[in-house]
């Protein structure tokens, strides 16, 4: 539990209230989490560990990160600075957030949707959540992701200590940016605390664009069990953009998605072959199909000369639990708002 000295307030502002507040059926609560607009759409987790040991320098450094992406038919691009981790031998490695911190951060905001664990500071506009080491582990391997207490707590320092600078660009030469570090704010125990009470209480806060997202009520519910079986992070992050941007899921109208788009907008298929990137991403849909996230899904190859392969075009026919997950989120999400108005 938090500590008691803490102002009740901060657990029980309108805004917490409803982000812990889901519309399901009795005993579906404890499968859901809230998708986050922007913020999950920007690639801030795409580069694997192979690809980061390829970067460092001899001195195992790396440098700045630079993606572009698109959001809703908008540019952006994302600067990454990775963070400086002291190894247990006392040497300095860089890392990139990657793979292992994408799902500690799913682990947190879920626990963020628990009462007296999510908090929202009005007074200061901070959101975050108190946790336990112990408490993620045991959520991870729930949904098939055991991780140790000392990998947990180097993706919670790598979280801490990466920044990352997220512009939009209008073409015009006006850049509209925001920098922050992943999590803006850590509080943590010490080893010797860790190894006496695995239970002892952690905080940290939300990136900006988390916290704007739960202030104005515009996430989106979704099933993490579901994610997060996924057997790829690609095959996660396609999953995602589904929850995000499928708002309109139904039979009539199915949704259209490019390779060029996932590859650009992913930044996760860096295969020497595209023919090998096109394979991924067909695996990725019919694991999709497999899991009843889509009914079917129809594949179209955009050619060129000598018939060389330009794109693919996919068309996913969504599943009746996606359609039915999709009416519940904005359903949700119009309730969230409605109260969030009324509240003054």
């Amino acid at each position: 539990m938090p500590d008691p000295h803490l102002p009740p307030k901060i657990f029980t502002s309108v805004q917490i209230d409803l982000f812990q507040t889901f519309l399901c059926n009795v005993g579906e609560k404890d499968k859901l989490s809230n998708a986050i607009d922007l913020w999950d759409s920007v690639p801030r987790y795409s580069i694997s560990q192979l690809e980061m040991n390829k970067r460092r320098t001899a001195d195992g450094f790396l440098g700045l990160l630079e993606i572009k992406f698109k959001y809703r038919g908008l540019d952006f691009r994302a600067v990454i600075q990775p963070a400086r981790i002291r190894e247990g031998d006392g040497h300095v490695l860089d890392y990139y957030p990657s793979a292992n911190e994408e799902l500690v951060e799913d682990i947190l905001r879920k626990i963020a949707a628990e009462r007296l664990q999510g908090f929202h500071d009005t007074e200061n506009a901070k959101v975050g959540v108190y946790f336990s080491l112990y408490q993620i582990q045991t959520e991870l391997k729930k949904r098939g992701h055991a991780r140790s207490i000392a990998e947990i707590k180097r993706s919670l320092e790598i979280m801490a200590k990466s920044s990352i600078e997220i512009k939009s660009l209008d073409g015009k030469g006006n850049e509209g940016t925001r920098v922050s570090n992943y999590l803006p704010d850590m509080v943590s125990v010490s080893r010797e605390d860790i190894k006496a009470d695995p239970y002892s209480q952690w905080m940290v806060e939300f990136h900006p664009l988390v916290t704007k997202c739960i202030i104005d009520a515009t996430y989106r519910q979704f099933d993490l069990d579901k994610l997060m079986s996924m057997s790829t992070q690609l095959g996660r992050w396609v999953h995602r953009q589904l929850i995000i941007k499928y708002t309109f899921a139904s039979l009539m109208t199915p949704f259209e998605i490019r390779y060029s788009t996932i590859k650009r907008d992913s930044f996760m298929i860096n295969y020497g072959r595209e023919r090998a990137g096109i394979a991924a991403l067909d695996q990725v849909m019919s694991e999709l199909k497999e899991k009843n996230i889509i009914m079917d899904f129809q594949r179209h190859i955009i050619s060129g000369a000598r018939r060389k392969t330009l794109d693919v075009v996919y068309t996913l026919t969504p599943s009746m639990e996606f359609i039915k997950e999709a009416k519940a989120a904005n359903k949700r999400k119009s309730l969230a708002q409605e109260k969030l108005l009324s509240a003054g």
